[in-house]
């Protein structure tokens, strides 16, 4: 009885001991190479929801509401649970900053914000339209990053404005619609513009599955 019991004892540790071991699944690596990415994870201890506001929405015009809705790859389904990262120039086309910034911070400045999606794959960023960089003619365009539970970060095509004259035919056809197309359409109401930019995950991304 008492050799039983002791078997018992060692059998139940070490399926203990196995099932302390294990480790969560290695995320999927997707989107290739993507400088900056480790921005998205920068939010601290911020709780993220589907709406969030960047610092200076309220001091700037002309103001933005940037939204949309974030669908797994079929393009019907809603996607839960996804981070959204997004920054941007100033209106003087300069990443801004106040000097006492941290990490990527320094390199994309203080406007940015992130958004987590609920059972609705829906979000919405208040922010202001950016400007184009100084002497470039590249044009006006807010960074975008996406955090699926499973997957590393990745990038998807900047959101760039249909009405902007620097966004030329050229620049156009060099789109590579990742996510989806960025281009947005601004529409003007009460003094605020809006625009839409669904996501659809994994669209053009590179080794996704």
């Amino acid at each position: 009885m008492k050799l039983t019991l002791y078997i018992f004892i060692v059998l139940t540790s070490l399926n203990s001991c196995q099932s302390q071991t294990k480790q969560a699944p290695a995320p999927q690596i997707v989107g290739g190479p993507c400088q900056g990415c480790e921005a998205l994870l920068e939010y601290g201890d911020k709780k993220l929801s589907p709406i969030d506001t960047l610092p200076d929405y309220a001091s700037t015009k002309p103001k933005l509401k940037l939204t949309g809705t974030v669908f797994e790859k079929d393009g019907k389904t809603p996607a839960k649970d996804v981070i959204l990262y997004i920054y941007q120039t100033d209106r003087n086309g300069i990443y801004s900053t106040k000097g006492n910034e941290k990490g990527w911070a320094k390199r994309h400045g203080y406007n940015r914000g992130w958004i987590q999606t609920d059972a609705t794959g829906t979000y919405t960023f208040y922010t202001f339209r950016p400007a184009a960089y100084p002497n470039r003619l590249d044009p006006e365009h807010i960074h975008i990053t996406v955090k699926e539970p499973n997957t590393n970060a990745y990038y998807i095509d900047s959101i760039v404005f249909d009405d902007d004259s620097l966004l030329t035919k050229d620049q156009r056809n060099r789109l590579e619609y990742r996510g989806g197309s960025g281009i947005v359409k601004p529409i003007l109401k009460n003094d605020l513009l809006t625009v839409k930019r669904d996501i659809v995950l994994g669209l053009n991304i590179p080794d996704y599955e």
